[in-house]
């Protein structure tokens, strides 16, 4: 199978965690703080219900596939496929009532992002991407997602979830590149990404991803035109720390001023 294959499936991911997910959003839920180093890093029942519906359909559907989720692990992760899931990404603005998160849902071949999709069911929009091209649907109809340009960092808008995520060394380099755009903004998580590949943001730079942060949304950003690397300029499926751009030429003067 190729990963256009699968987008039915996908679509069908993330008709179930949505299922799941919607019930619990703007209500009193009880919410668990994974962290050990004394931060806050929340896990809610909704987390744990989307990725276990997801893992099940996949489990049933796909018995030889891996998956890799935020909530419960890896299961065969030297498969072919793998997938890659994160059922609520953007936790902390779930729990607040803000809709600025999504579920993300990844396929990986041979450990190469090959499909991917950002759901987020309270608004009804879907972005996905094969790495080759990236589509929106929503309640501003379906349209083919593309990634503009923009030359240099003076006319970019940047986002990041927030600089207090980072540690002192990455958070000057970013104010490198921060204090050269012409607007700055903080939050989204993976809303962000998605609008960089929509045309509406130039730049998203980020610390400490896992894969489960990013994968799903590689093929999105590059099927949109898009550019995604860590900041040494390698893969970014590992996670780490990394910059997206939605023009080469931006993301090699975003590369620049980070390395220093």
């Amino acid at each position: 199978m190729t990963a256009v294959d699968f987008a039915a499936f996908v679509d069908e991911l993330a008709t179930r965690a949505g299922e799941a997910l919607l019930p619990f959003f703007r209500t009193s839920l009880g919410i668990d703080n994974k962290s050990a180093a004394g931060g806050f890093d929340p896990v809610t029942a909704a987390d744990r219900a989307a990725e276990s519906a997801m893992r099940a359909l996949i489990r049933s559907t796909f018995p030889d596939h891996g998956i890799l989720g935020e909530e419960f692990g890896s299961e065969r992760p030297d498969a072919e496929y793998v997938w890659v899931l994160d059922p609520i990404d953007g936790t902390k603005s779930f729990i607040a009532g803000m809709p600025a998160w999504g579920t993300l849902i990844g396929l990986t071949q041979r450990g190469k992002p090959v499909f991917g999709m950002m759901h987020q069911p309270f608004i009804g929009e879907r972005f996905s991407g094969d790495g080759r091209a990236a589509h929106y649907r929503g309640p501003a109809g379906n349209r083919d997602l593309q990634a503009r340009a923009c030359a240099g960092l003076s006319e970019a808008i940047l986002f990041t979830t927030s600089p207090l995520l980072m540690d002192e060394a990455d958070r000057q380099a970013f104010a490198r590149v921060e204090r050269k755009v012409r607007l700055s903004r903080y939050g989204g998580d993976c809303y962000a990404y998605c609008m960089l590949a929509a045309g509406h943001v130039d730049l998203v730079i980020e610390t400490g991803l896992n894969p489960h942060d990013i994968v799903a949304l590689v093929p999105i950003i590059e099927g949109a035109g898009g550019i995604v690397t860590t900041w040494e300029g390698e893969p970014p499926e590992r996670g780490g720390r990394i910059v997206a751009a939605g023009d080469r030429r931006l993301h090699a003067a975003a590369l620049a001023l980070l390395q220093g």
